[in-house]
């Protein structure tokens, strides 16, 4: 038996798109959030050492859910009382939230 191959819908691009050239200000408009993005990476503009977590183990994940060790892994720690400073992210907050009986935060 033969199947019809029927093809799909094109999405309609926008001719900047298609070109590859954009307008100034949408090139300034994506400049500037890299620009953000960047800053938030280091802890904000000129900050120094504002927005990291100091985190130490300091109870071992041996007897606890692997789930549990690989977040503890995942934070940057190795072994008991090993200490990492972490960009203070949402999601650093939260792997840190998942294994608070675990560490010790500064």
């Amino acid at each position: 038996m033969a199947t019809k191959v029927t093809k799909g819908t094109k999405k309609a691009k926008s001719p900047e798109v298609e070109r590859g050239t954009a307008p100034a200000a949408k090139r300034e408009a994506v400049s500037a959030v890299a620009t953000k993005l960047n800053e938030r990476s280091r802890g904000g503009a000129g900050s120094g050492t504002t927005g990291r977590i100091t985190v130490t183990l300091v109870k071992s994940t041996i007897g606890f859910d692997r789930k549990q060790a690989a977040v503890v892994r995942g934070l940057g720690l190795r072994g008991l009382h090993h200490t990492v400073d972490v960009v203070d992210t949402p999601a650093m907050r939260g792997m840190i939230h998942k294994v608070r009986h675990l560490v010790h935060v500064q």
